[in-house]
């Protein structure tokens, strides 16, 4: 952990500063060990931009901040932050009264992202239905909607975020731009990914793979990460090398991600052993994750899934002993493992104790077809029937 990432100037304004939110997270369930210099990145940064109301819910919230609460340095940000809004509120009378539209919609802009900078969220929300009604650019309403959107992210406020997302698509639709576009896609396909819908996640992201330019929500290795977790998880195996291992743009940053690298490599190769120790590794890298914390037991469970249907596809009946050695786990474990997903109805298979053998009972899907096609049959018969009796009368 080195300090806080630079601001791509293509991005748009890191406000409020979502890095913060990741550096609060490690301080409530990340490893003890990061803490102190965690800490001292926020204070850093609280410091510099008067951010007392941030410091204030980190006293009431992190035991590491109610410890060491300044109550000096809270009441001297306090009073820095009443001069800037005095400020503010001063530049928005002066274009009220001397400026044009433009000027008050800035002014107004202004203060919004004062108030989201410091994360007091209650007069955020008042500045931005201002801000929002006094603007008549739709260009301008829209980013104005991504602050807030960015501000529930951080404070994790469903109702907020929701409502900013549809706000943001129905101007939009009206002629956003294609920057706003996609940037919106990255916004929606990182908040359903914290809300576990990977699969809609996926679809956003991979469209926006090779546009990706919203650095203020994440860097753009950590978007390339997100992209080869979910898409290893919702992507069929040829759909993952076509659309993930082979795109320029993962092929350029993958490099940096070493262990993803060789977590998607290896069970696409179907070299399990690799994988499993691959998918231990991601379990703590995930738990580590503000946004994938809470899914990291889903998310290696059903890793775990797809990497046994794969392997037994090429096997009508395998042994335990020749399973648990491609795994690169003991016999108990894959037994009590498979027992468990084969009960869930999670894989078609059983498990014959006195051979030690795994016997594949794949549905043939040419049966379901005809038996599907013999049920709609029937009841387009019956349909016809009726309407004929109808017709007749």
């Amino acid at each position: 952990m080195s300090g806080l990432i630079q601001q791509d100037e293509s991005a748009a304004p890191r406000i409020p500063n979502l890095e913060l939110a990741h550096h609060k997270f490690t301080l409530e369930a990340g490893d003890p060990s990061a803490h102190e210099e965690t800490y001292n990145i926020l204070l850093k940064e609280i410091k510099e931009k008067s951010m007392a109301p941030f410091y204030k819910n980190l006293s009431d919230t992190v035991p590491i901040f109610s410890k060491r609460f300044d109550s000096e340095l809270y009441k001297q940000m306090v009073e820095e932050n009443a001069t800037k809004l005095e400020a503010l509120d001063a530049k928005i009378k002066d274009a009220e009264e001397n400026l044009g539209e433009t000027e008050i919609s800035d002014a107004l802009e202004e203060k919004l992202r004062f108030f989201a900078g410091i994360l007091d969220k209650e007069n955020a929300l008042k500045a931005y239905e201002v801000a929002f009604d006094k603007t008549a650019t739709l260009g301008t309403k829209i980013d104005i909607v991504f602050t807030i959107l960015r501000l529930g992210l951080f404070v994790q406020d469903d109702s907020l975020i929701r409502k900013s997302i549809e706000r943001a698509k129905g101007l939009i639709e009206q002629g956003g731009d294609w920057d706003r576009r996609n940037r919106l896609r990255v916004y929606e396909g990182y908040y359903l990914l914290t809300q576990r819908g990977f699969e809609k996640a996926c679809n956003l992201f991979l469209d926006t793979l090779s546009t990706f330019t919203s650095t203020e929500l994440m860097p753009y290795p950590k978007f390339i990460s997100y992209v080869i977790l979910i898409s290893m998880l919702v992507l069929k195996r040829p759909d993952v090398k076509s659309k993930v291992m082979e795109a320029p743009e993962v092929l350029e940053v993958v490099h940096e991600l070493p262990m993803l690298s060789r977590f998607m490599d290896s069970l696409y190769r179907g070299e399990y052993e690799s994988f499993f120790s691959s998918l231990a590794s991601v379990e703590g890298l995930l738990k580590a994750d503000r946004a994938f914390h809470l899914h990291a037991r889903y998310y290696v469970s059903e890793m775990r899934i797809r990497s046994y249907i794969q392997m037994l596809q090429s096997y009508r009946s395998v042994t335990m002993e020749s399973m648990a050695r491609q795994f690169g786990v003991s016999e108990e474990f894959l037994d009590n493992d498979l027992s468990r997903f084969i009960a869930a109805g999670r894989l078609n298979c059983v498990i014959d104790k006195e051979g030690r053998v795994v016997e594949t009972n794949r549905p043939d899907s040419k049966n379901s077809q005809y038996q599907s096609c013999i049920k709609h049959g029937d009841l387009l018969l019956n349909r016809i029937q009726r309407l004929s009796r109808v017709i007749n009368i």
